[in-house]
């Protein structure tokens, strides 16, 4: 039987002489995702597009290690709806510098977040973070920004939309309910220009810009294109990971 390359299901006896060139933190979130998708929607795709990831690194001789996902992202505009949990920056900011000394303190000079949830934002946390361990390497993906989404969907969205809707289709159709319960994923821009075209930024307040929760109609959503996205995309995110992990720290850069 193929070993498991997540940590959550190793023993000791396994990894006290193992070597891993790469640690990888899967971080998600729980929040509503339209009325027809499970608030660990976030959750539940990046666990699957990580492991799929992995694996295929691994086959090509990669040696990585999947630590357990964090559950909980950032919220901070949809805390009035139920039961969203919501995780401050600055809890985020202090896990990852835990996580952080124990994956270095083990050995591992590279550490990956694997992110799931368009609310987190750890390019500042990685920079300040990242001082205090100046010989390791820390960074970050987002998996779901990794493909051009209109390739793949009719009306691609933002959330619990046609993407994340056909991912769930294919990967637990259990979990999904049927589209004709689904909300349109209609939902309001702002009314000033700069911040609907992105050089500007600030927070949407979701129970004003949506009605269902959702940012994307989901009613062209099917298996089929959710299996293609997931095929694609974990096999162009498998070649990033087997890069990373065995890029020497010391040959990082080149010209």
């Amino acid at each position: 039987m193929k070993e498991t390359s997540h940590l959550r299901e190793l023993t000791y006896k396994q990894v006290k002489d193992r070597h891993y060139d790469l640690a990888i933190l899967p971080w998600g979130a729980t929040e509503a995702h339209n009325y027809h998708l499970p608030y660990g929607t976030d959750n539940l795709e990046s666990e699957v597009i990580v492991k799929q990831s992995v694996d295929l690194a691994s086959n090509k001789g990669a040696s990585v290690l999947i630590l357990p996902l964090i559950p909980y992202g950032v919220n901070t505009g949809q805390t009035d709806l139920p039961y969203i949990i919501n995780m401050m920056p600055t809890t985020q900011a202090a896990i990852i510098k835990d996580i952080a000394q124990s994956v270095f303190g083990s050995n591992i000079d590279k550490l990956l977040i694997f992110n799931g949830h368009g609310g987190n934002d750890f390019k500042s946390i990685i920079r300040e973070t990242g001082t205090q361990f100046p010989d390791n390497i820390l960074c970050s993906c987002n998996w779901y920004q990794v493909l051009q989404h209109s390739k793949y969907f009719t009306h691609p969205g933002e959330h619990a939309d046609e993407l994340e809707t056909s991912l769930m289709m294919y990967l637990y159709p259990e979990l999904v309910l049927p589209l004709e319960e689904a909300g349109n994923g209609q939902h309001k821009k702002f009314r000033v220009d700069g911040l609907n075209e992105k050089w500007a930024w600030a927070e949407r307040k979701w129970t004003q810009v949506t009605n269902d929760t959702g940012i994307g109609d989901p009613q062209y959503s099917s298996a089929e294109k959710g299996e293609k996205y997931f095929l694609d995309v974990c096999s162009v995110l498998s070649k990033f990971i087997y890069q990373l992990a065995i890029t020497p720290n010391s040959d990082f850069y080149s010209y």
